[in-house]
């Protein structure tokens, strides 16, 4: 039984190591929150992804997770204003803020 010999990779199909990411523009575009978002984040213009960030920050404060399902998210009396609804799903917080940000 014959061995098939191993050949060296090509380096020229190896993705480079370590590239530097560089950020969208549009992530990083300081957005204003409606006054409904701003009682929440606060009202000072803020990136999309520090809105999130700060959202999160606040539903794990006041213990807003679903204890039976993490991925959802039980809204208080601030939340519902956004949301719109008692409960939504990770996956949706981002295109709900969608319409509390100019």
């Amino acid at each position: 039984m014959a061995t098939a010999a191993k050949k060296a990779p090509a380096t020229k199909t190896e993705a480079p190591a370590e590239k530097k990411r560089t950020p969208n523009a549009a992530f990083m575009k300081p957005l204003t929150p409606s006054p409904a978002l701003a009682a929440v984040v606060g009202a000072k213009p803020l990136p999309r992804t520090e809105i999130i960030s700060k959202l999160w920050v606040y539903i794990k404060e006041h213990n807003l997770q679903d204890a039976a399902n993490k991925r959802n998210i039980n809204a208080d009396a601030k939340l519902k204003e956004i949301f719109g609804k008692p409960q939504v799903t990770m996956f949706e917080l981002a295109g709900l803020i969608g319409k509390h940000v100019k």
